[in-house]
């Protein structure tokens, strides 16, 4: 499967919601993509890097009986997400769910940290935010929603993560001011702050006694699943979520 400008579609209904999920193709954003497609919406996948990755969740969806395409796009450049935006419409007719799910983690001691490592997870967790949802701020339809991604690190102020809870922090700091901007637009603005979750950016480099210490910290002692997070921003984007505007929800087990 291809994932240039020659990806073949079937023309969706006219009534149709479409999602754009950035970061879609692993991880979180993935589960994401899935659960959005299994709603029902048709599904652009964005990536940074990663084709086949992307490819192979384009193809989850379809051969499920969903439908969705896969367009590269860097999150903090302006005219990329402005493409990938237009593609969203040329492809499947609008915009009603946009979902930032890419992000950039790099930990470490705020005395020991890489000034580059700082200014590369900046330039994706906060400017790719903001350009993201400027897009979405724009051309969402009536009755849409965007969400964005925050991690509940920065509730509970885990040593060595301090550079990227605050750029997370960032990401909270603007959702009720976009909400409130979108005042008489009927679109939604909410963040979803995960807890531990189990996907390989996290996993990642602990080991095993770290991740079950973290697993046993929640109330409900384990750590979440993709499809855990994949089920609240789906509601957050969903008719029956649509109630629920300008939050922070911490999707996290029942940790502080």
């Amino acid at each position: 499967m291809t994932t240039d400008n020659e990806h073949q579609h079937t023309p969706a209904p006219e009534t149709a919601r479409v999602a754009v999920v950035t970061g879609g193709s692993r991880g979180i954003g993935r589960a994401v993509s899935r659960k959005l497609a299994e709603d029902g919406l048709a599904v652009v996948v964005n990536y940074a890097r990663d084709a086949a990755a992307a490819d192979e969740t384009v193809a989850a969806i379809t051969e499920a009986g969903g439908r969705a395409i896969a367009v590269q796009a860097d999150v903090a450049e302006e005219k990329e997400v402005a493409a990938l935006f237009d593609r969203a419409e040329a492809e499947f007719g609008g915009v009603d769910v946009v979902v930032n799910a890419a992000g950039r983690m790099t930990l470490s001691p705020v005395a020991d940290l890489d000034l580059a490592a700082l200014d590369a997870m900046y330039r994706t967790n906060v400017r790719g935010t903001f350009v993201v949802a400027q897009q979405a701020a724009r051309r969402v339809r009536t009755g849409g929603s965007f969400v964005g991604f925050s991690t509940s690190v920065v509730g509970t102020q885990f040593p060595s993560y301090g550079a990227y809870a605050a750029s997370k922090g960032a990401v909270e700091a603007m959702t009720l001011i976009l909400a409130r901007e979108l005042r008489g637009r009927d679109v939604t603005v909410n963040t979803v702050a995960p807890g531990p979750t189990a996907t390989d950016l996290f996993l990642t480099g602990k080991s095993p006694e770290q991740i079950d210490r973290l697993a046993r910290t929640p109330p409900l002692e384990r750590l979440g699943t993709p499809d855990d997070i994949a089920a609240v921003v789906a509601f957050l984007g969903s008719p029956a979520g649509h109630w629920v505007n300008g939050q922070i929800l911490r999707a996290n087990g029942g940790m502080v």
